[in-house]
């Protein structure tokens, strides 16, 4: 009998909805070709009936993804692939135990096992259970692993990357019309950076703009990573809600962020882009920039509805200094467009004096205006690279910024990762070693502001940062330091 997802016995015909609790547990989507399987009882599909025997049989030769997948084709299906004798047999291959007190045949061992209190002692679907568990456990192991190691400069660990790959993470965004239509989009390219990842999907495919109403953005991660290593879309996966967003009139309700003889680009708070075709007014690509802090819990424990809630952080008080809270933050700034990038540097020790404090924000000055021995000469002209199936462009003036900003204890205080946008401003520069004109990038959260001025020199055809300054919530502040400026 072949065995494998690829090789299962296909008996075509009709296909019943699998019951609620098999269609998408915990977010589980996306049934494989082994679901082509009919049902095959008397009046089903149109064939004679099969004993359950028989497709018991059958199922055994399967492998646990493809079992799976069979198990979504209809309630008879689901019931006879909880078997316990077949998801004991895959559990004990996979999850040997450590000591072999005695040895026997596998002829042996196979009757021994389908006889023990094991077996019959536990209800349908225990094994299938235990299995999904230890094989999530497992995985989850060696990505906390990965991610233990924490880099100094960033406070964010070193091998991000490399823990999204052992656990089968990729994102997807679904889209969903006026009717209700759900339009999910999987094809992607991914770009990492020291701080983040920015994700661009693409299609010639994209449903028509003024239907549209909302766009979801999901983790995903295959249910059994081990056993889905090709990352296939038609295996059982986890969805995980990141952010949602509001399309409904776009043009009007988000941040216009530029443009160029193809596309024009629209920001959407937190972090997502969305291009637009000039002449149709139709979606071109949709490219999100996500931090790397917390990303991988956000991409994985949230639901398929709900977010991942970040825990609540408790403050340390500190009674001796009295400008807890004001000083020794430390700075990790990438500015990048795609493929290229602009400018990656640590700024150490910050600081703000009581007398900064005003409007509700506390002050830390970066790069200041006045101090040129600390301003900072970008590399290559700013712009947003993009591409579809057909065309590429560059959209001038355009770049993604990830701010990272530690505590005095170096753990993360406030990141994000934005696509922001230079505008000229009206002002001409004073500085005798900069003279040219002045851009500004000025981007706004609910937990700070960052103003950044540059300088274009023409000589040279590259940019200056002359003045840098992030202003800190006082809010955030006393929440996280338990102060109360």
């Amino acid at each position: 009998m072949a065995t494998g997802r690829g090789r299962a016995l296909r008996l075509y015909g009709n296909r019943q909805a699998p019951p609620p609790d098999v269609a998408a547990p915990h977010g589980v989507s996306e049934v494989g070709p082994a679901a082509a399987v009919a049902d095959p009882r008397p009046g089903r599909s149109g064939g004679p009936s099969m004993p359950s025997e028989m497709l018991l049989k059958i199922f055994s030769y399967l492998d646990a993804v493809s079992l799976l997948c069979v198990g979504c084709v209809n309630k008879h299906f689901y019931h006879l692939a909880n078997d316990n004798g077949i998801w004991l047999k895959i559990y004990s291959s996979c999850f040997r135990p450590k000591r072999t007190i005695w040895k026997m045949k596998s002829e042996q061992t196979e009757a021994v096992s389908l006889d023990c209190a094991a077996l019959y002692d536990r209800k349908p679907g225990y094994w299938k259970k235990e299995y999904i568990f230890k094989q999530i456990a497992a995985v989850k192991t060696r990505v906390m692993r990965l991610v233990k190691p924490v880099d100094p400069y960033t406070g964010l660990p070193c091998k991000n990357k490399e823990a999204m790959k052992a656990s089968g993470l990729s994102w997807i965004i679904v889209l969903k019309d006026k009717n209700g239509k759900e339009h999910v989009m999987e094809k992607a390219n991914l770009s990492f950076k020291d701080t983040s990842v920015t994700i661009l999907w693409y299609s010639t495919n994209w449903p028509c703009l003024d239907i549209l109403t909302t766009l979801k953005l999901f983790g995903v991660v295959p249910l059994l990573p081990d056993q889905s290593r090709d990352l296939s879309k038609n295996g059982p996966r986890r969805r995980s809600l990141i952010a949602e967003y509001h399309l409904a009139n776009l043009t009007e309700s988000s941040v216009a962020l530029g443009a160029d003889k193809l596309v024009q680009l629209f920001s959407l708070n937190p972090g997502l882009l969305v291009g637009l075709w000039k002449e149709k007014n139709e979606i071109a690509f949709v490219m999100a920039s996500l931090h790397y802090h917390q990303l991988l819990e956000r991409s994985t424990l949230g639901s398929s509805t709900v977010q991942y809630a970040l825990p609540p952080h408790k403050p340390v008080l500190d009674d001796v200094d009295p400008e807890y809270g004001l000083h020794d933050y430390n700075l990790h700034l990438d500015m990048h467009g795609g493929s290229c990038t602009y400018l990656c540097g640590t700024f150490k020790s910050l600081f703000c004096r009581k007398g900064d404090i005003a409007n509700g924000y506390l002050r830390l000055t970066v790069v200041s205006l006045k101090d040129n021995t600390k301003h900072l000469p970008l590399i290559g002209t700013l712009g947003l690279s993009w591409e579809t199936d057909a065309f590429k462009g560059n959209v001038k003036d355009c770049y993604v910024m990830d701010v990272t900003l530690l505590d005095e204890t170096g753990k993360p205080f406030w990141c994000f990762s934005a696509p922001v946008h230079m505008e000229l401003s009206s002002k001409t520069s004073s500085l005798y070693d900069y003279m040219g004109h002045i851009y500004s990038t000025d981007y706004a959260d609910s937990e700070g502001k960052v103003c950044v001025e540059l300088v274009w020199l023409e000589e040279t055809k590259e940019y200056f940062i002359v003045n840098l300054v992030l202003y800190i919530s006082t809010k955030k502040v006393n929440n996280w330091y338990g102060t109360n400026y």
